[in-house]
């Protein structure tokens, strides 16, 4: 499913009256992938540029559990890729503290 012209992104979601943004992340991620997650940090907000919706990003480390397509109806598939490949997936800078997460976190 596309958001907007958005046809790759990360487990994402609404943020629900009665949480925080880091809670609604380990609740998506898991929703989405099956994945428990922890929350690590919050890496910056704003209004994505492309679908005029307001992100909040979070970092989080995986706990437990094999990531697979949980709701298919907010995903067709996932994967997972090395560093140098995201360009295949995102060919556009991510935002810029979510760039600085990544080149920092991961492994080229």
């Amino acid at each position: 499913m596309k958001e907007g012209s958005l046809s790759w992104q990360f487990p994402a979601g609404e943020v629900e009256s009665s949480e925080t943004a880091r809670a609604a992340a380990v609740r998506e991620a898991f929703e989405e992938t099956g994945l428990t997650v922890t929350d690590v940090k919050v890496l910056g907000e704003r209004v994505h540029p492309a679908t005029g919706r307001t992100m909040i990003y979070v970092a989080c480390d995986i706990v437990s559990g094999d990531a697979y397509v949980k709701d298919d109806e907010e995903l067709v598939e996932l994967t997972w890729t090395q560093r140098g490949q995201l360009t295949e997936y995102v060919p556009y800078p991510f935002f810029e503290p979510v760039q600085q997460y990544v080149d920092e976190s991961l492994t080229p």
